[in-house]
């Protein structure tokens, strides 16, 4: 029996700024896309903040540290936004 084994690699290979949103490209060929809202740090930051990002943890997430906002990719494939009390306490 032969099955269909798909190869997934979830590290950042890059990272893209829009308007509202940010997207993660990943070294498996797939595109995350995620509104700027779900992290209030990055909403709130300017767009030159925006573009300072790097890759961290191995490739399995993203550091702003002007911003002190660090996303993982596992969050993003889960959906995941920022904690309440992150967003809570930046309003």
């Amino acid at each position: 029996m032969n099955t269909l084994a798909i190869q997934t690699d979830i590290r950042v290979k890059n990272v893209l700024i829009h308007e509202d949103a940010f997207s993660v490209e990943l070294m498996d060929g797939r595109t995350l896309t995620t509104p700027l809202a779900w992290f209030p740090r990055l909403l709130k930051a300017n767009p030159e903040q925006l573009q300072k990002w790097e890759i961290c943890g191995g490739g399995y997430g993203i550091h702003w540290e002007e911003i002190d906002e660090d996303i993982s990719t596992e969050g993003l494939l889960r959906g995941a936004a920022a904690p309440q009390n992150q967003m809570q306490s930046l309003v």
